[in-house]
């Protein structure tokens, strides 16, 4: 792979401005564009825990706090500890005069060898668990203070639906075709309406919490702090302060071991248009995705192969390599950055394009929720408009100057066979012998000319970049094109070719 050789030395432009290696980029088949990280929307597909993969939906996940029930972490290295058994001699409780001996099962972690004997945990009888908890001295304010938060961003979020959703039609009209209502059965039952359940007390209004007082009195320090040595093997360190942040225990005695927190696996939508860009398989212990959209699937790839050494004001021989990773023959031009001019009118440009289909999407929205008579009385379950990041110019000052090819580079489609197969390569290019001086399968070398620039002495690298020209088979059929469509794209690349050695004479 190629962040295994290069990771910040080829970096890819994405629509939104930041630079971004190709591992890092995803490739939207949709609206044809580079997306970042910025540039998709993360969502939380299913929540599992990464020793035992027992999978959780977010509402049970939600109430456990994320955290797995029978795995716990150890409080010493953070590590997942074990359950290990052990034989204990104890009397027998129908002849007192005899011994029998039972099994005893303790936790222990194989990389510290901490073990629940060391903060004096008993042992227990069984191996599914069943081990002491410390319960926080203000877990019940916190709670108190979550119900009464939570309370009022319910009231909030009805009283926006009420003023949203305004009666259109008579209560005779639904009745008759959806049945009655909740609210008119509370009602007629002689109930609160629905707003006010679980949200206001008999008075009709949120129930106040008690204010926090600051006090005055503050525990005295012991009288040997400053006389007594520190053993720093038993005070705990900062890091496992952070993991247990409820309780804040000084010592390395008073460390409980904490259950462990529950993994996700996400998908990453497009902005733009919210179609996947990558979307893992729901069972915990695959690594296989439904969609996975990775630029290094569908862009050409590019690796630096070789460089003279750079000197400023000389011409300096550079050879990359690119590759297609798709099974579409593709053909790649080399075009020089465009004017700041001419990216400010690009950028405005693709403005004007998203603003309008925002519009366009607002429009079929309203139109939509105007028809559908339920969404009258239910709350609108339709997903929100993401917010996109807008285009900006890219912050980075080019170090050299390079003089590109100015003939095609065809790359034949990815054949996996042909890795393993010299004799299979059948594919005969008319290629400039001074441009491309390398071709195997779906790969070949080009070579370029670099003149690096005397501000590359005081950044001390040499930087420069191109547009990338390639064609691309778009296979997505959609209502207005059925069949397979090739259509050029462009992406910016940017190299950093490497620190100067001199300058000319």
């Amino acid at each position: 792979m190629a962040f295994l050789f290069q990771p910040d030395v080829v970096r890819y432009q994405c629509t939104c401005g930041s630079l971004k290696p190709i591992f890092r980029i995803y490739f939207c088949r949709h609206c044809l564009k580079i997306r970042c990280g910025y540039c998709v929307c993360h969502e939380a597909d299913s929540h599992y825990c990464a020793n035992c993969l027992e999978n959780l939906p977010s509402s049970e996940a939600r109430l456990k706090k994320n955290r797995c029930a029978t795995c716990l972490d150890c409080p010493s290295c953070l590590n997942t500890v074990s359950t290990r058994s052990t034989s204990v001699t104890t009397q027998n409780p129908d002849d007192p005069n005899k011994t029998i001996t039972r099994k005893a099962y303790y936790l222990a972690c194989g990389f510290c060898r901490w073990t629940s004997r060391d903060v004096g945990i008993p042992d227990q009888t069984v191996a599914t668990g069943g081990w002491p908890e410390k319960d926080s001295v203000y877990a019940s304010r916190i709670s108190s203070l979550l119900e009464h938060y939570r309370m009022l961003a319910l009231q909030e979020r009805q009283e926006k639906e009420r003023k949203k959703f305004t009666p259109r039609r008579s209560y005779l009209h639904f009745s008759d075709k959806f049945g009655l209502t909740a609210l008119m059965a509370r009602k007629r039952a002689g109930l609160p309406p629905l707003g006010g359940v679980g949200i206001k007390d008999d008075s009709g209004s949120i129930p106040e919490l008690t204010p926090s007082e600051a006090s005055e009195e503050v525990e005295q320090l012991p009288d040997d702090i400053f006389t007594k040595p520190v053993n720093m093997a038993q005070v705990t360190t900062l890091n496992q302060r952070l993991a247990q942040p409820e309780f804040q225990k000084q010592l390395v005695t008073e460390l409980f071991p904490a259950h462990k927190h529950l993994m996700i696996k996400r998908s990453q939508r497009c902005r733009s248009c919210e179609h996947n860009v990558s979307k893992p398989e729901y069972n915990p212990g695959s690594i296989k995705f439904k969609i996975q959209l990775a630029a290094y699937y569908h862009v050409p790839e590019i690796r630096i192969v070789t460089c003279e050494p750079l000197r400023v004001g000389n011409e300096c021989h550079l050879i990359i390599k690119l590759c297609n990773p798709t099974q579409h023959q593709t053909a790649i031009q080399f075009l020089p950055l465009p004017s700041p001019e001419e990216d400010l009118e690009e950028r405005e440009k693709e403005l004007e394009e998203k603003k309008k289909k925002q519009a366009e999407k607002r429009d079929s929205e309203k139109t939509s929720q105007s028809r559908d008579d339920v969404s009258i009385l239910l709350p609108s379950l339709s997903r929100q408009m993401s917010i996109s990041e807008d285009p900006r110019p890219v912050n980075i000052k080019l170090t050299g100057e390079i003089n590109l090819p100015s003939s095609t580079v065809v790359l034949p489609p990815r054949d996996d066979a042909a890795e393993y197969d010299d004799s299979s390569d059948m594919h005969h290019f008319q290629d400039d012998p001074k441009v491309v001086v390398w071709r195997k399968a779906n790969k070949a070398a080009v070579k370029m000319v670099v003149v690096p620039q005397m501000s590359a002495v005081e950044s001390g690298e040499v930087l420069v970049g191109f547009v990338l020209k390639y064609t691309y088979v778009n296979t997505m059929a959609t209502l207005e094109q059925k069949e397979p469509q090739k259509i050029d794209l462009k992406v910016k690349i940017f190299l950093n070719v490497g620190k100067t050695v001199g300058s000319c004479n």
